[in-house]
């Protein structure tokens, strides 16, 4: 999957974990995390787009670990509302998988760059 791929990728995720969010309930909670899920989603997406603009090795794998830390973040709310029932589970389940699935491409990027390659 190319750096284009990737990009596409994150924005159709930070897309789909807004129209999740949007379903939460107007409750503390559901608000809570609503927020969480829709900064920690779209912070991926941003975040990655801004790894192509890096002007250094140490740059871009700095804010590659920005961008795995997000991905990890919104497969924790995602799960976290689903502990509660907020979610429909099959749209729950399948980004969970998709942040999961970032979350292990960007750690292996990270490794590979750590190691020089």
């Amino acid at each position: 999957m190319n750096a284009h791929e990737l990009i596409e990728r994150n924005k159709k995720f930070a897309f789909e974990c807004v129209k999740l969010a949007e379903t939460l309930p107007d409750t503390k909670l559901g608000n809570h995390i609503r927020g969480q899920l829709i900064r920690c989603s779209t912070s991926v997406a941003s975040n990655y787009r801004a790894t192509r603009l890096a002007q250094s090795k140490a740059a871009f794998i700095a804010k590659l670990s920005i961008v795995i830390e997000e991905a990890d973040e919104s497969e924790f709310w995602i799960d976290f509302g689903m502990e509660f029932n907020l979610f429909n589970s099959e749209t729950a389940i399948k980004l969970m998988k998709e942040a999961h699935e970032l979350t292990s491409i960007y750690i292996a990027t990270r490794n590979t760059m750590r190691k020089g390659k």
